[in-house]
Parts: structure tokens; sequence; C-alpha cells
């Protein structure tokens, strides 16, 4: 098999065209002619990701992140992006990636972390123009529950260190809405379609306001996880996609943690 065959599995799932206008998933660094040995599935592309790769004699790596947004002007070593793209080239390791298209799929991200925290009765949040696709979650808990308990079901689940929540006011939680990543844009959405929380990767300062029902009732309970965590269960979605397709190739799993954010 070769490079197009393992795309072809993925797009499958989570065909290009699925992707936000603003983000360039698909396939970044490679020959997409070259014969697959063995695949390395990651979260983010890193020097790291790249030297564990060649280590694990992995010659395609399959990320969720894009390692590259927007053009290249040069690759001289000057960045990053442009150190893995030299390392890739030299070492004959092509990088795939499938980032807003596989969140908007529909057994995508966010149905993976709906999975992890059990909920059923799920439906997108915001549907997109194309059947089986859309932008974050609903679904509704087993169990009706106490919001620091679901609080803390987050933080063991997706090994949260830092959890950040407005302000707890007693709310039951069962309708719960959710994004991985940087999903703050669909709060308002959230709150619309009555859900008692939301959870995502990121949520900036003022947002916090807007939902904290400081004007009269209890608002929303935002769930802020951090963006790695909230997508840290992609590692196994996109393993489980191209093992599914072809289960002889040998699927490696990163063993590093990407996320950049540190906590003291």
């Amino acid at each position: 098999m070769n490079v197009t065959d393992i795309i072809e599995a993925i797009e499958n799932v989570a065909p290009l065209e699925w992707q936000e206008d603003y983000d360039n998933a698909g396939l970044q660094v490679g020959d997409c002619r070259q014969p697959v040995d063995a695949v390395l599935v990651c979260l983010d592309v890193t020097e790291d990701v790249l030297a564990e790769a060649a280590r694990k004699g992995c010659n395609l790596i399959v990320s969720h992140h894009p390692l590259i947004f927007s053009a290249l002007r040069q690759v001289a070593g000057q960045t990053f992006q442009q150190r893995c793209v030299e390392k890739a080239i030299k070492n004959d390791i092509a990088i795939y990636c499938a980032h807003t298209n596989l969140d908007n799929a529909k057994g995508g991200v966010n149905f993976r972390m709906a999975q992890k925290m059990g909920l059923g009765s799920l439906r997108f949040l915001e549907p997109k123009l194309f059947e089986g696709c859309g932008s974050g979650l609903t679904g509704v808990l087993p169990e009706p529950m106490e919001e620091t308990a679901f609080l803390e079901k987050l933080k063991s689940v997706f090994g949260v260190e830092d959890m950040h929540h407005n302000r707890l006011r007693g709310r039951v939680i069962e309708k719960v809405a959710l994004c991985g990543g940087a999903g703050s844009f669909l709060i308002p959405v959230a709150m619309e379609a009555g859900a008692d929380a939301f959870v995502t990767g990121e949520i900036s300062y003022h947002t916090y306001f807007d939902a904290d029902g400081a004007y009269g009732g209890h608002g929303i309970l935002l769930a802020e996880m951090g963006h790695y965590e909230s997508e840290r269960f992609t590692v196994d979605l996109l393993s489980d996609i191209v093992s599914n397709a072809f289960p002889h190739l040998r699927i490696e799993k990163t063993e590093l943690v990407t996320n950049p954010v540190m906590h003291l």
C-alpha cells in the first residue's frame, strides 16, 4: 500500500472538503505514491515526533494538528516547522493531517470525546450543509450529576491537571454540549440548545461573563480542560481508522506528550 491508500481510508471518514476555510488539512510533506512501511499517529508534529518516527521505522506520520498552517517562505531551519519539513524530507517521512475535517465528522473527534464521557443521544450542535457533518455535539449523561462531580469526572477521564470553570451555582448536569480544541465559539449555540454544561479545550476570559448567569438564572457550566487534554484521545481515533482499513499494517501511537502548555 502507499500513502494515497492511507489518505483514502481517513478521508472516507473525514472528507477533506469538511475542513473549515481557515484550515490546512491534508498531505503536508511527501510523495503520495510512496509505499508505507509503518505509520506513527500523533496529535502534533514536532522534531521529537519526527525522531520517534525515524527510530521506529515509520515513514508516514498521521497527525491531528497540521504542521503547516500558512505558507512557508523558506525551509532554512529558522522555525520548528521548517526544521520538521527538512527532517521529514531527509528521512523520507510523509506527513498527513486530519484536522477540522475530523472534528466535524460523524464518528470524529467530538464523538470520541462524548464516548469517553458516556454520553448518549448524540446530536450535532451546529450541523453543516454536508450530511453527517457538523461542529460540536450535544449528548445526555446516563444519570444527572452534581456539577462538582461532573468536573471531577472530566479531570479523571481526560487527565486534566488544571481545570478552569465558571462559578458553581448548584446546577444539575444532564444535557452536555462539547467541542474539542478551541470551541468557545459554540457557547451561545450550546446555551440556546438548553445544555447544562459546555466542555471544550479553550475559552477566553471575557466569554466566562456571558455564560455565568450573573444577571439571573443559573446560566451554563463552562468546563475548560485545555486544548491538548480535550483532544488527547484523537490519537486512538486515528489509529482505529487506519487499523480498521489495514489490519496488517504496523501502526505506532506516539509515546511523547506534545502538550506545549506547562503548569507550575
